[in-house]
């Protein structure tokens, strides 16, 4: 076929027009195509994978197909994160800076401040909007984590969901984190079940992966020569570490030798492959971690499962990481495909110091238990457990550096980043020493492709990328370093690099134990002051790869110096104010776009509401009523839930009767249930929570309170919740109407015990006002509230 005349947007009809089609000549628009040749882009970033987490990084954790895209590519032992996931991704896919991003803090913790709002600003744009108008096919897998915790219902606004930000695909989790077993996903716009349940063998990664590879062959099936950029975002290894038995099971034995061997074990293997230079120090055990040696029997054994699980977790992922390499082998592009590999922070020491069987116990400030532990220890990694490690192993997986997730030191934002292009660089099983940090990823993108940034990006003028290309790097490990300089700032904790040296103010310190406070201890206008005269350490990176020789004293004009352009970088990128509140921060209120609210009427067929868009129901007074209609012979099921395993309430019935079931974070469970089954019928089915005491928020104690039900507006039971959760409403799940979505809130039954009556509506009153004893009364109330919403 001869070619057919073409023209680009905006130029003139380059044809003929007469006045028939025989004495005329055709042109048409020419499409969106890349340059031939161009690569494919793939991102895959994993979470909460600390740097002394991968075979290739010096792990006994078998990771063999990452350790092959390092064999076929580089490996950098210098790329910097943020320390918090939403904050770096933000980095990873725009090229600026976490607060120039308004991401101070994960989507959760957003504060009313130009620079921590959540609202990730269009002037910033995303890889993936740049990619697209330069004829990329674009698909997001995974976490996303960008989008305001309050903009995540149905209600939208879409426009800052994925493919609001230049994805043409998405199937993943909008949220933080899910249940690996029971997730939380979105597919393009919408929600999604999950396909199969844990029972048929479900997993998220194995469906994220199935999907990836579905998605990738769309598009290539049609138009062979089109590129794409895949985001692919495992929830891997964030907790809950979630993971089929026989995997966790293959690291029976590996760790028994404590997290100490473990560290040793790392950074020698570290040193001999090259990942840390050879006259590095190891830095010292941590004073919150505990000494192995002292720990009882069933201490040991209780911490190295974790571990196990955990390990498995990380294998397992990178099994199916596997799959989606060789799936693009099979079609012929993996030697064309840019692949960068990265975590998003160091490990997380969210699982406290003895590890915990339901991770929101942090969120929280519930303390774990050891003997809770221990009695669930082989649930862990299963459906019904929502486990993290404990902190010996956060330390241990950021080998050879100090601290963790949430903190500046190195082994919060020091990270694995893997660079393999086979067609585009020459080196191979290389190691590449230049100081990176997550913003570098985009323009370094830009560059291998030859794609000058964009001046506007859907009309909206861009701002100008903050990071610095490694283009020169890829075929040369002596290229100078082009980043010299990098702020940090997470929960109060700041540090500057530049230049070889490294400048850091620990809050609340350099550890739990010697400062004497918890993690979200405040910084006041008069802390700062004493924090910037006396606070901060000076680290010689040249010399002092893992941070061990403090040369504050020593160097004090050059860290008064580092300090002063601390601020500077702080004005420049929007930092301030410094709030080292922590998971207080989820209780600050937000915009929400129906304001003022105190009835939330909700429909059956419709979907989850999650947690950041539903009512705020911890430890305030409030009513649910559902109107219902029972069959002749009873009703069993769900009429309305909130949460899942690891925390919520379930209004539901069983063998018949009314019930309310309580989960305080998975610690707890209670239940209060009416005497006799509600007859067949028409029902407003009723329960009231109210506060008999004040919460506790600081010990993880919410406020105490009395339930009672009601059968259309008549008491049928009433009982006590003594403790109910202070702070977070589980981490998924969210309102669901006439079934429990997501894993079960209670032990009694299995989800999503979906009700077998009627449902019509369903009500919850956050205003206090008793439901009345008469049946003629709450009816019209209910009506009444429903009309005036």
């Amino acid at each position: 076929m001869p070619p057919l005349d073409e023209y680009k947007p905006g130029q003139a009809f380059p044809g003929v027009i007469g006045r028939t089609f025989d004495v005329s000549k055709p042109a048409w628009p020419a499409p969106n195509r890349a340059k031939p040749g161009t690569p494919n882009v793939l991102f895959i970033v994993l979470d909460d994978t600390g740097f002394g987490q991968l075979g290739c990084y010096g792990s006994p954790i078998h990771t063999p197909n990452i350790d092959a895209l390092a064999a076929d590519g580089l490996r950098y032992n210098n790329m910097h994160t943020t320390a918090l996931c939403s904050p770096s991704r933000s980095c990873f896919m725009t090229g600026r800076n976490h607060h120039s991003n308004a991401m101070a803090c994960i989507t959760e913790g957003a504060t009313g401040y130009p620079g921590s709002d959540g609202y990730m600003p269009f002037e910033n744009g995303m890889l993936s909007e740049i990619l697209l108008q330069n004829g990329y096919n674009t698909y997001a897998i995974g976490k996303w984590h960008l989008t305001p915790s309050e903009a995540q219902s149905a209600a939208g606004p879409y426009d800052r969901w994925p493919l609001g930000r230049g994805f043409e695909r998405f199937y993943g989790f909008l949220g933080g984190e899910t249940n690996q077993w029971y997730p939380d996903l979105i597919h393009d716009n919408h929600q999604v079940e999950p396909p199969a349940t844990p029972e048929e063998g479900y997993h998220l990664t194995v469906d994220l992966v199935e999907k990836a590879k579905a998605m990738i062959a769309d598009g290539k099936q049609s138009a062979p020569n089109k590129p794409f950029f895949m985001y692919f975002c495992p929830g891997a290894a964030h907790a809950p570490h979630h993971v089929p038995k026989e995997w966790a099971d293959k690291y029976k034995g590996k760790f028994d030798g404590g997290w100490d061997a473990y560290r040793e074990q790392v950074f020698a293997r570290q040193k001999e492959l090259g990942i840390v230079p050879a006259g590095t120090t190891l830095s010292r055990h941590d004073p919150d971690v505990q000494d192995w040696g002292k720990l009882s029997d069933d201490e040991r054994r209780l911490f190295a499962r974790f571990m196990e699980v955990f390990a498995g977790f990380v294998e397992h992922t990178d099994h199916y990481i596997g799959e989606l390499i060789a799936f693009l082998k099979d079609l012929g592009e993996y030697e064309n495909t840019l692949i960068m590999l990265v975590s998003d922070n160091g490990a997380s020491a969210e699982g406290g110091p003895v590890g915990s069987v339901n991770e929101t116990k942090f969120f929280n400030n519930v303390p774990d238990d050891v003997h809770q532990n221990l009695a669930e220890i082989d649930e862990l990694g299963g459906p019904k457990s929502y486990n993290h490690y404990p902190w010996g192993w956060t330390h241990a997986g950021n080998t050879p550096f100090r601290r963790w997730k949430r903190e500046t030191y190195r082994g919060g934002t020091s990270d694995p980043f893997i660079i393999c292009w086979p067609k585009g660089i020459r080196s191979k099983n290389d190691i590449r020493e230049q100081y990176c940090h997550g913003i570098d990823m985009v323009p370094t993108v830009l560059d291998a492709l030859g794609i000058e940034p964009p001046t506007q990006v859907r009309g909206i003028t861009q701002s100008p990328l903050q990071g610095f290309s490694l283009k020169s790097s890829l075929d040369d490990a002596k290229a100078p370093a082009l980043h010299i300089t990098q702020y940090f700032e997470m929960f109060g904790h700041r540090s500057l690099y530049h230049d070889g040296w490294r400048a850091v103010c620990p809050w609340p310190g350099t550890s739990f134990t010697e400062s004497g406070l918890p993690f979200g201890a405040p910084i006041n206008y008069d802390k700062l002051i004493e924090l910037d005269a006396k606070g901060w350490e000076l680290y010689d990176l040249r010399n002092d790869f893992a941070e061990t020789n403090n040369l504050a004293d020593k160097e004090r004009d050059r860290l008064i110096a580092m300090i002063g352009m601390w601020y500077v970088e702080a004005g420049k990128y929007d930092v301030l104010p410094i709030d080292s509140r922590g998971t207080l921060r989820f209780t600050d209120p937000r915009p929400q776009i129906s304001e003022g609210r105190e009835h939330y009427v909700y429909y059956p067929g419709t979907q989850v509401i999650p947690p950041f868009a539903g009512p705020r129901l911890l430890n305030v007074p409030h009513s649910v009523s559902v109107h219902a209609s029972v069959p002749k012979g009873g009703a069993e099921g769900v009429l309305l839930a909130m949460g899942g395993v690891d925390a919520g309430f379930s209004f539901y019935m069983q063998n018949g009767k009314l019930t309310y079931g309580y989960n305080y974070v998975a610690a707890e469970r209670f239940k209060v249930q009416s005497a006799i089954p509600v007859p067949e019928g028409d029902h407003v089915l009723s329960f009231e929570f109210v506060p008999t005491g004040q919460p506790d928020i600081a010990h993880g104690k919410g406020a105490p309170a009395a339930i009672k039900l009601f059968v259309d507006g008549k008491a049928v039971g009433a009982g006590e919740v003594p403790v109910t959760i202070p702070l977070l409403m589980g981490l998924s799940g969210g309102v669901s109407l006439g079934h429990n979505a997501g894993s079960p809130v209670m032990h009694d039954y299995e989800s999503p015990f979906a009700f077998t009556g009627v449902i019509r509506k369903a009500l919850i009153d956050v205003t206090g006002a008793p439901i009345e004893d008469e049946e003629a009364r709450i009816k019209a109330y209910l009506a009444a509230a429903m009309a005036r919403q």
